[in-house]
């Protein structure tokens, strides 16, 4: 098995990371697990903190305040370049993301180089969302692939695996973007840099411990972001 690092951005997710960690490392003996905690208030860094101390495949960066994803998972990727991994894991901390799914990915990363867990690749294929917020998940995607010609059926979701090429391929000090458009501009620029996007099929299933992190500001900054990319492509003088 290639070296790799499963990255969990964290904010509150205490009792959720308590399982997922445990899974983690029962399902994939070898994996290495990095949890990126924005001093969350309930103790989750320093939860982790404890387990690091013990297990040397888990590892956490503590972040002074709440920071945003984007940031959280640009902090993980350069932890992964920096410790030599081949593969970074991408996934949420509230089982939304089936921790089961990895072993599909990895399989997938001999051919491909960046392996997008998606929603919409084969229908629809959601659980316990509203249907407002299906609808703008779904035409969110729609609207980014029409504006930037991105060949992805779910460009916004979280659970990817990236090959270590693609991260270094990218200047990961220029990503300011966070939520949604972080996960849109990563797919665009991977893509961009010549490398071969797959999207395999996953049933999402919304978080039953926490809250939500979503805003109407994580929502209109992709709005923007779609744009901004396709500017930038055109001033590169790359078709879309």
């Amino acid at each position: 098995m290639k070296k790799t690092i499963v990255i969990i951005p964290t904010y509150n997710e205490r009792k959720n990371i308590e399982l997922l960690i445990s899974d983690l490392i029962k399902l994939y003996p070898e994996i290495h697990v990095l949890v990126v905690d924005d001093n969350s208030p309930d103790g989750t860094g320093d939860y982790v903190k404890s387990l690091s101390e013990n297990d040397d495949r888990i590892h956490v960066i503590q972040r002074e305040k709440k920071m945003g994803l984007g940031t959280a998972y640009v902090a993980g990727f350069k932890y992964m370049l920096a410790h030599g991994y081949d593969l970074a894991v991408q996934m949420d901390a509230d089982y939304s993301h089936d921790p089961k799914e990895i072993k599909k990915f990895l399989k997938l990363t001999e051919e491909f180089d960046l392996i997008i867990g998606s929603r919409y690749v084969q229908g629809v294929n959601v659980i316990n969302w509203p249907i407002s917020r299906l609808l703008l998940s779904y035409f969110a995607n729609l609207y980014t692939k029409i504006i930037t010609g991105l060949p992805v059926k779910d460009s916004t979701g979280g659970f990817k695996c990236f090959r270590r090429e693609v991260l270094e391929s990218i200047d990961l000090d220029k990503i300011n973007s966070n939520g949604y458009s972080f996960q849109i501009e990563m797919n665009f620029k991977s893509w961009k840099n010549g490398f071969k996007l797959k999207e395999t099929p996953i049933i999402f299933t919304d978080r039953v411990e926490g809250s939500s992190k979503m805003s109407r500001k994580i929502v209109y900054e992709a709005v923007f972001m779609v744009w901004k990319l396709r500017f930038e492509a055109i001033a590169k003088n790359k078709k879309i």
